[in-house]
């Protein structure tokens, strides 16, 4: 009898502890399983992708660095301008490295296409770059709002021929220049009174006779030609 009562207490301490192991397994599945749940993975990845899809802009912060990275290794470079009253090409000078990467990365972004010769100067510039459409305007915010600063000390002279950035007409006492627009001398010999205030990045090698056609054209009081003037396509030729 003493052995039977202490058979049962063993047989009936073992049914106890049964439960007792089978919740402590269960426990733990179920925090491994609760510490990555599925819908959280998928919305870390969603949001990582949509970083990585945000576009580029360019920035005063910015600019420089990326100028600076870009025109690393860009080979003397000439650029092909369609406009409606005909072609002419421009070779960028090499030691001018900020504005030919400038007019080189707006030119492979399509940026000058459609916009306009909106400023003539009889026998002084044709000035370029620029459009009053929303086409124009659409452009520059996605590219970005930043100015270069000037490199006059590179030995170009505003010979007839060269192209040139114009500072910007915002409040600009260093004469940082706006990287959308050009002009292109016209004047014979040249327009030398702008040496050390504006840049000279490049010159016109082929079709001159087109940009003296354009600043030829009638403007009204503005300067505005009274026809519109269109650059149709700017592209990078060899």
């Amino acid at each position: 009898m003493k052995y039977s009562a202490i058979i049962l207490l063993i047989f009936l301490g073992a049914c106890r502890e049964t439960p007792k192991e089978k919740s402590e397994v269960e426990s733990v599945v179920m925090q491994t399983d609760s510490l990555q749940p599925e819908s959280t993975t998928i919305e870390e990845n969603d949001s990582l992708k949509s970083q990585e899809e945000e576009p580029f802009v360019l920035t005063e912060e910015n600019a420089i660095d990326f100028f600076f990275n870009y025109q690393k290794g860009l080979p003397t470079t000439r650029v092909k301008l369609t406009t409606n009253l005909g072609n002419f090409t421009v070779e960028l000078f090499d030691n001018v490295p900020y504005h030919k990467a400038n007019f080189i990365y707006l030119t492979k972004q399509g940026y000058f296409n459609n916009t306009m010769f909106h400023r003539v100067v009889k026998d002084f510039i044709i000035q370029g770059g620029n459009a009053d459409n929303k086409e124009t305007a659409r452009k520059r915010r996605e590219i970005g709002r930043y100015l270069l600063p000037p490199d006059t000390r590179k030995g170009h002279k505003h010979h007839r021929g060269t192209i040139s950035m114009p500072s910007s007409e915002m409040d600009n006492p260093h004469m940082l220049a706006s990287p959308y627009e050009f002009f292109i001398v016209v004047t014979k010999p040249g327009s030398y009174h702008l040496d050390g205030n504006y840049t000279p990045f490049g010159r016109v090698v082929e079709g001159m006779d087109i940009v003296d056609l354009i600043n030829q054209q009638p403007v009204d009081d503005g300067d505005w030609p009274s026809r519109n003037i269109y650059i149709q396509k700017a592209e990078i030729v060899k």
